[in-house]
């Protein structure tokens, strides 16, 4: 089953964080390769969304994938898997989605309703024509 991955702005954030992170400690190549590996991972997800992990002791609303050091948190509503931030695993990710998990599940229901408003509009006007 394929997915459409969309990342919210907080994850495009936390994309942003990384590659600054990453040039400023080890440069353009590496700062490269490891947003590429993000990349490649999304692809991944987009064909094998049941590659996402349950991690009930971190949380029990979202999934998670390893992308080196880092983990994508998401969640999975119909064909659409939301990417809702990238975390450091050295960080107490625990504690750090229990602080942004009402936040997160609220960016992802509003994501999810102007995904499904988009989808409508697109196809009202595909039926007009």
């Amino acid at each position: 089953m394929t997915v459409t991955v969309k990342l919210t702005d907080r994850a495009h954030n936390d994309l942003q964080e990384i590659e600054d992170y990453s040039l400023q400690r080890w440069g353009r190549k590496v700062a490269d390769r490891y947003l590429e590996d993000i990349q490649t991972t999304s692809s991944l997800l987009q064909e094998n969304p049941e590659l996402l992990r349950d991690k009930s002791a971190i949380s029990t609303h979202f999934q998670f994938y390893r992308v080196r050091e880092h983990f994508l948190v998401g969640i999975k509503l119909k064909d659409v898997l939301l990417v809702l931030t990238i975390k450091h695993g050295q960080i107490d990710l625990s504690n750090r989605i229990g602080e942004l998990e009402s936040t997160l599940s609220q960016e992802a229901d509003l994501l999810h309703q102007r995904l499904v408003a988009a989808e409508k509009k697109r196809h009202k006007s595909f039926r007009k024509k």
